[in-house]
């Protein structure tokens, strides 16, 4: 059985990223004092630290299929139908800090995949990425 991952990362204010994770995600909250806050991310437990003095990172950036993927980011693999009604949000959403908007990238290719990259209040970058058949996560 595959267990949730747990994440803990920083940001510059928790009001901030509750606004962004658990209303424009729509993560669940669970535990939090005033330095941080759990998520609940499609099951897996990512932690909001607080981290007043962080500038948004400037990131290295890895040429993956035509695009400039940010480096660090993480998020999750969803399935495509989640993965649409979760780009239709943000989408619907003027204040999205898009990366990469949704596309598909490695067209036709092994491994093909929906994804979309995009920053959170922090400047942490996430993506979220969703196959037509799961069974090409790891295709080569």
């Amino acid at each position: 059985m595959t267990r949730p991952f747990h994440l803990a990362f920083p940001v510059r204010d928790l009001e901030e990223s509750r606004v962004f994770y658990a209303g424009k995600l729509g993560c669940g909250t669970g535990r939090e004092d005033s330095h941080w806050i759990d998520f609940d991310l499609y099951g897996h437990q990512i932690v909001a630290h607080l981290d007043p003095a962080l500038k948004d990172a400037v990131q290295v950036r890895n040429a993956v299929d035509g695009a400039d993927v940010p480096v660090p980011h993480f998020g999750v693999v969803l399935t495509m139908e989640d993965w649409e009604k979760l780009r239709d949000r943000l989408n619907s959403d003027d204040d999205t800090r898009w990366v990469i908007t949704p596309r598909v990238r490695f067209k036709g290719q092994p491994g093909e995949q929906a994804t979309m990259f995009l920053l959170d209040p922090s400047g942490n970058a996430l993506e979220f990425k969703a196959f037509a058949d799961d069974a090409m996560l790891f295709a080569k």
